[in-house]
């Protein structure tokens, strides 16, 4: 690895030997990234492949894949199987993982749609008999997921066959382990916390995993894309999936066999929107309106109309610019985005230029507005025959002047192959907690995505059988002036696109350099509808890490917006990437000092 000295940039005797070998045509290598605005950490660097994560363990496991000669999409699904097992406090495999794809032969983006859906029984009536939607328990989650979209990925895109944290999370969940007796038997071993750098062993989860690969094993002869879907069919409609649906019904669960054997992702087309700048024009891809992805799609479109470079970075101008066009999107999310399976979603009005342009013109530069503002996008829906919903008047949910709840948990996976293949995903749901239901004996905690649904009768996102909750996670492909360029994303429940739309802007407006982009002072507008717990409507709110100076704290509060301070790289966010140089083709990587996320590359 080429290493420069800060003091003189000297190159060192070694690294300089091994420069000459690369120009002689001996080992190569990428240069990193350690000159110019400092970082606490470096840029990470590579030829063969990049892999961003929430721990090194899925990191590494990532990698590995890439050593075998696999792409990305092996990668990835490799990394979230490890997220699976190593990051219980984030994501467990009963949860669900939507993914973006860029498919560098195919110079395609897709989207696996890897939300579960709600159990064929649940209903509005039916919870709101049992006040409210549980956030945890046998009922609290939606069918699993997750083996679902990580074996399309595989069976589709991929190349190769199926093969003191934890303290600081378990030790405020020990009192509320009594109704379910099967996460203390998993998480704590001999009826205590594992010690640090301790062997923690999940071995009712080994054994599942290890009959998904039996499984496959088993129809190797089909085939390799049949035997991945036939590990697939073990988890749904085989032993695996009995065993969960029974042990849900014992429990007074919803779920039932007939719920998980039916359930089935899809690949389908993402959403998009570009975003241009005088560093190049930047194609932005996002999930489906099932999830708040097109957020930050509405948001770069309102935007674009908007001089953010002159404004500065992070000056007053700037944060309350992007902070109005964030409330206007989230308002237009909170009013009309649902599963469009089940609810009327005015997709191409809600996307449309005109409708961006009209709801620019509501932004007062000299006023924050914190009122519960949806637009009117059906006015641009082009399809014929569309027409609105019959609705009543917007229900922002009870308004909240006390602090924004800490949301609920998520990990990251993004992953750039040296084709230009890109991988990312928002694994969630199922981490550990004092409520969480472990599955029987198969080791698999259940998620609690359930409480994303709303019980409004005419919601878009309202509770019912089969429906898809609106969900909050977001992964992200940028492509820069058509070539694959970024896979990014970020936990942080309702604030996932908030974070992702900075990075995207620090790098497409200010040219940083994405390791600078992903550390770099971030704020964050609590202005909607709480997508967890009671749906409360946090008025006005906008949270400020300290590194953004003391007056332009105090300039934005006299604009009218209610601002908090919290200390340095403090927001409850951790945003990983991996990306396409455009110019030299290199790969490179970045991992958020908040949140702990890791990067390997090679």
């Amino acid at each position: 690895m080429l290493a420069l000295a800060r003091a003189g940039h000297l190159l060192t005797t070694a690294a300089f030997g091994l420069l000459i070998l690369s120009l002689l045509g001996g080992p190569t290598f990428a240069v990193e990234g350690i000159i110019g605005s400092p970082t606490y950490r470096p840029e990470m660097v590579g030829r063969v492949g990049v892999v961003a994560a929430g721990r090194h363990f899925a990191a590494e496991a990532g990698m590995r894949m890439l050593a075998r000669g696999g792409n990305a999409i092996d990668a990835g699904v490799a990394a979230t199987f490890a997220a699976g097992v190593t990051e219980i406090s984030h994501f467990g495999m009963g949860g669900e993982v939507p993914i973006i794809l860029y498919l560098a032969g195919r110079r395609e983006v897709v989207v696996i749609n890897g939300q579960g859906t709600a159990p064929a029984a649940a209903s509005a009536d039916a919870f709101r008999g049992r006040r409210g939607i549980p956030p945890n328990g046998p009922s609290a989650g939606t069918v699993p997921a997750v083996v679902d979209a990580l074996c399309i990925a595989l069976a589709e895109f991929g190349t190769l066959p199926w093969y003191d944290f934890l303290t600081l999370y378990l030790r405020p969940e020990i009192e509320k382990m009594v109704a379910f007796p099967n996460g203390p038997h998993v998480y704590l071993p001999g009826g205590a916390i594992p010690a640090v750098g301790s062997i923690f062993r999940q071995t009712d989860l080994a054994g599942t995993l290890r009959a998904l690969v039996e499984a496959e094993r088993q129809s190797a002869r089909r085939g390799r894309t049949a035997a991945i879907y036939a590990a697939r069919d073990r988890f749904y409609r085989g032993d695996i999936g009995r065993r969960i649906a029974r042990s849900v019904q014992e429990a007074g669960g919803l779920m039932t066999e007939a719920d998980l054997a039916g359930y089935k992702g899809r690949v389908e087309p993402p959403t998009r929107a570009t975003f241009k700048t005088r560093h190049g024009s930047f194609e932005v891809f996002k999930t489906g309106f099932w999830g708040q992805g097109p957020v930050l799609l509405q948001a770069l479109a309102i935007l674009q109309g908007f001089d953010l470079e002159r404004m500065g970075h992070n000056s007053t101008e700037y944060v309350h610019t992007v902070t109005e066009a964030l409330k206007l999107a989230l308002a237009d999310r909170d009013e009309f985005y649902g599963d469009p399976d089940f609810a009327k979603v005015p997709v191409i009005g809600l996307l449309a230029e005109p409708y961006a342009a009209e709801r620019r013109k509501l932004i007062d530069p000299l006023a924050a507005n914190n009122k519960a503002r949806p637009g009117d996008p059906w006015k641009f829906q082009r399809a014929s025959g569309a027409t609105p919903p019959v609705r009543t008047a917007s229900r922002p949910g009870a308004i909240s002047n006390g602090p924004l709840p800490k949301p609920l948990d998520t990990t990251t996976i993004d992953v750039a192959d040296a084709k230009g293949n890109l991988f990312s995903a928002s694994p969630s749901s199922a981490w550990f907690s004092g409520g969480t239901f472990i599955a029987g004996d198969t080791g698999v905690p259940l998620g609690n995505r359930m409480q994303a649904f709303v019980l409004d009768e005419d919601h878009p996102n309202r509770l019912q059988g089969g429906k898809r909750p609106r969900t909050t996670l977001s992964p992200t492909v940028v492509l820069r002036d058509g070539k694959p360029f970024l896979a990014l994303s970020s936990p942080g429940g309702d604030s996932q696109d908030q974070q992702s739309l900075q990075t995207i802007l620090n790098i497409a407006v200010f040219a940083m350099r994405p390791q600078e982009a992903v550390e770099a002072p971030r704020f964050n507008s609590s202005h909607y509808r709480e997508s967890f717990r009671n749906h409360q409507f946090f008025a006005g709110g906008l949270q400020l890490e300290n590194r953004i100076a003391p007056g332009i704290v105090e300039a934005l509060g006299r604009l009218g917006h209610k601002v908090g301070v919290i200390g340095p790289f403090m927001m409850d966010t951790g945003t990983a990437l991996a990306g396409v140089d455009p110019t030299h083709g290199t790969l490179f990587g970045a991992a958020d000092v908040r949140r702990q996320r890791f990067v390997v590359g090679w």
